[in-house]
């Protein structure tokens, strides 16, 4: 039993070495390039920079998590859109008309073009929020809930790029 396991974990190591991915990403290998537009900022409440700032996020999600390389002219599939929605509410109503609970909640409008593939295209608004606790200052909070919200839109959004080739 001993001599089989070198063997057992030398085959299972070969079968997911092959794989791209456990999360079910698949890019075709006609797939190389991709390019973000710097999305527009359609909300004026939003920060000045917002856009700037995920546009970014994407590019790195995109350049960090997939083999893909970053090219502005003709790419192989590209990502463009706005940020469509900054919404600071309360939420958990208590006693005395306070709240115990805020929500940001931010969306993006995005258009997703394959290049190479014209029905893989799609347009979608993907949001996501974030609550905190209402006795906190929301502008010393604010950059670390945006970061927050970004990284679980920018992983929503490609995975819808990415899965189902």
């Amino acid at each position: 039993m001993r001599a089989a396991l070198p063997f057992f974990v030398l085959l299972f190591s070969i079968a997911f070495s092959s794989c791209y991915s456990f999360k079910g990403i698949a890019i075709p290998p006609n797939v190389n390039t991709f390019f973000v537009e710097n999305f527009n900022n359609a909300v004026p409440q939003a920060p000045a920079d917002i856009n700037q700032r995920f546009s970014e996020a994407l590019r790195a999600k995109i350049r960090n998590e997939s083999r893909l390389t970053y090219n502005e002219q003709k790419p192989d599939i590209e990502f463009s859109g706005e940020i469509s929605g900054f919404r600071l509410t309360p939420e958990a109503p208590q006693a005395g008309n306070t709240v115990a609970l805020n929500k940001l909640e931010i969306s993006v409008s995005v258009s997703f073009v394959n290049n190479t593939d014209e029905t893989k295209n799609w347009k979608k608004t993907f949001s996501f929020f974030r609550t905190f606790e209402s006795d906190k200052d929301f502008v010393s909070i604010q950059d670390n809930l945006i970061s927050e919200i970004f990284r679980q839109l920018t992983e929503n959004i490609f995975n819808d790029a990415f899965t189902g080739w």
